[in-house]
């Protein structure tokens, strides 16, 4: 694809992005759903390789399911992450009232024990349901402010957006830029401040290898290295749809290891982090958000997504 084409597409997506924001958050509620539901259902009848992609991980998930209930899977999923959206386009005109009376998230107390202890907390999310609606409820059900990371988007002004958007929700956000942003977040933990990190797919290709539902894939390793560098408790969170509330479990702490040198000690928490998330991936597969390759076997030979 040439440049002049390739902006044009980043143009025309960063509009599109704006359109949402703009206008989705002024339909009435029971619209947009409506609308959301049927573009989530017109792009799983289109079965392009989003779908194909969210289809194929979720038989990872449920293995024993044939291909009737992979499809059945893969739209509920489909819906389910256009649900994410609609939410989030809308995410900033909602009430601090009507933020406390979406979401449910149960053993608030290893987070708020965490901070008390005044080491500062590490939450780690896989993408599942409404991640966005979590932080908002930190912020402002909580009163918890906190860091997170942005992968840097293209083009620069619809990463502009996301950061904006979220900011707007009460979170800081810092680009995901390797070492600059590890030690920033560094500080914020050594200050006994919460960092909140998605860290169910690796950006970097360098991340810990873990077994993940029978095969191997990689995950982030910085949460467990910020854990072990700064004291901080690593809690594991997973978050699921139930009808018009999110609920949520925030899991015990990723203990650090006593032993074994850093890159052992961060392949032990890795997978304990892992296994959390898979709990939670497989009681509620249709509202985990993977529409990319994640698995190892799946990935080209250098190790990237195709």
């Amino acid at each position: 694809m040439s440049a002049d084409a390739s902006g044009l597409r980043g143009r025309l997506t960063d509009g599109l992005y704006g359109l949402g924001w703009g206008a989705v958050k002024k339909l009435p509620e029971p619209a947009a759903a409506r609308t959301f539901r049927t573009i989530a259902d017109q792009a799983w009848k289109r079965r392009g390789k989003s779908v194909l992609r969210l289809e194929s991980n979720l038989a990872r998930v449920v293995p024993d399911a044939g291909p009737e209930r992979l499809a059945e899977l893969s739209r509920a999923g489909m819906r389910s992450y256009m649900r994410y959206w609609m939410e989030s386009f809308r995410l900033p005109t909602w009430t601090p009232e009507r933020i406390k009376d979406s979401i449910d998230i149960a053993d608030v107390h290893h987070l708020t024990e965490g901070l008390d202890a005044g080491k500062g907390v590490i939450v780690a999310l896989p993408h599942l349901a409404n991640w966005d609606l979590a932080g908002a409820w930190a912020t402002t059900d909580l009163k918890i402010p906190f860091t997170t990371v942005a992968e840097r988007l293209e083009p620069a002004t619809l990463y502009d957006r996301f950061v904006a958007y979220r900011e707007s929700l009460g979170m800081e956000v810092l680009p995901h830029s390797g070492g600059a942003a590890f030690g920033a977040l560094a500080r914020r933990l050594r200050a006994g401040g919460l960092v909140c990190l998605v860290a169910d797919r690796d950006l970097s290709s360098s991340g810990a290898e873990v077994s993940f539902f029978g095969a191997a894939a990689r995950m982030p390793a910085g949460p467990a290295l910020l854990a072990q560098q700064t004291g901080a408790k690593l809690l594991p969170v997973t978050l699921w749809y139930d009808g018009p509330v999110m609920r949520g479990r925030i899991h015990p702490a990723v203990d650090v290891p006593r032993e074994g040198a850093r890159a052992e000690k961060t392949a032990v928490m890795t997978q304990a982090m892992a296994d959390a998330f898979a709990g939670g991936i497989a009681e509620h597969p249709e509202d985990w958000h993977m529409l990319q390759r994640l698995w190892l076997d799946d990935l080209d030979p250098r190790g990237e997504p195709t």
